[in-house]
C-alpha cells in the first residue's frame, strides 16, 4: 500500500475518531462552564489554537464554514472567554475522552505513538489550523489521551488538506459541500444560506480534490513502513468500535 494509498484508507476513520470527543455530552457541558454556546465552543474551540485574530481570519483557516456563521460564534465566545482559553478547555476535553473510551492499554499506547510520528511527519505548509494545533501542548501524557489527540491533529491535517485542494480544484467551500455526500443538509449545517449552485458539474472536480487531498496529506503516512501502516490502519478501526460501542 503506498502512502497515498494509506492515507485514504486512514482518512474516513481520522475524520470519524477526530471529532468524535466534540459529541459528547461532556464536551458540551464544558462550553456552558465556560459561559458560552455549543456553538461559539464549536468554532473557537477549533480556530482558538490561532490565539486572538480576527473573526475572517477564522473563517478562511475553517474554510468550509459559512463567514457570517463563523463571526457569530468566534465573536460571541470573544465576548467572554479568550481564544486560547477556549481551545486550551476544547483539548482537555479531548483528553478526556480518549482516557475514557480509549483507555491506557497497550493497543493504546501503540496507536498513540504511530500517531505521534505521523503528526511530527506532517507538512503543515499553508495548514495554519493543523500547524496551530501541533504546536500546543498535551495537558495528559496518558496513552489513551495521546491517541486521541494524534487523531484530533491528523484531522485538522486532513481538513487542511482537503482546503487546499478544494481551491486548487476551481471549486469554492460552499461548491464542495454541496458536492460532498450530504449536499444541501451539509451546506445548511455549515451555515450557508440558499439558493445553492447546481451540484451536477462540480462532482467530478470534488472527486479530484479527494485524490488530491490524499496525496498532500501522504507525507505523514511516509514515516511509516508497509507494516506499521497496516498496524495503524488496524487500530484506527478498533479504535472506532470501541469508540462507537461507548
Amino acid at each position: 500500500m503506498t502512502p497515498e494509498q494509506l492515507a485514504a484508507a486512514c482518512k474516513p476513520l481520522v475524520l470519524e475518531l477526530g471529532e468524535a470527543f466534540a459529541r459528547c455530552p461532556s464536551t458540551l457541558r464544558r462550553a456552558r462552564l465556560l459561559g458560552i454556546s455549543g456553538w461559539a465552543f464549536y468554532i473557537t474551540g477549533r480556530a482558538g489554537a490561532l490565539g486572538d485574530v480576527r473573526a475572517e481570519t477564522v473563517a478562511a483557516a475553517l474554510g468550509f464554514i459559512a463567514p457570517e456563521a463563523v463571526t457569530d460564534g468566534w465573536d460571541a465566545a470573544a465576548r467572554t472567554v479568550p481564544p486560547l482559553e477556549v481551545a486550551a478547555a476544547n483539548l482537555a476535553e479531548c483528553c478526556r475522552w480518549g482516557t475514557a473510551r480509549l483507555g491506557d492499554s497497550a493497543e493504546s499506547s501503540r496507536l498513540a505513538a504511530l500517531l505521534g510520528r505521523a503528526v511530527d511527519a506532517a507538512d503543515g505548509s499553508g495548514m495554519p489550523l493543523f500547524a496551530a494545533w501541533r504546536a500546543m501542548p498535551v495537558p495528559d501524557p496518558s496513552p489513551g489521551a495521546r491517541a486521541a489527540v494524534g487523531m484530533l491533529l491528523l484531522r485538522e491535517h486532513f481538513a487542511g488538506a482537503y482546503l487546499l485542494a478544494v481551491r486548487a480544484a476551481g471549486l469554492t467551500p460552499l461548491e464542495a459541500v454541496l458536492a460532498g455526500p450530504e449536499g444541501e443538509a451539509g451546506a445548511a449545517a455549515c451555515g450557508w444560506a440558499p439558493p445553492y449552485p447546481p451540484v451536477g458539474p462540480l462532482v467530478r472536480r470534488r472527486l479530484w480534490a479527494e485524490a488530491v487531498t490524499d496525496r498532500l496529506a501522504s507525507a505523514a503516512f511516509r514515516a511509516l513502513d508497509a507494516a506499521e501502516g497496516a498496524e495503524l490502519r488496524g487500530l484506527l478501526a478498533a479504535a472506532r468500535q470501541r469508540a462507537r460501542s461507548g
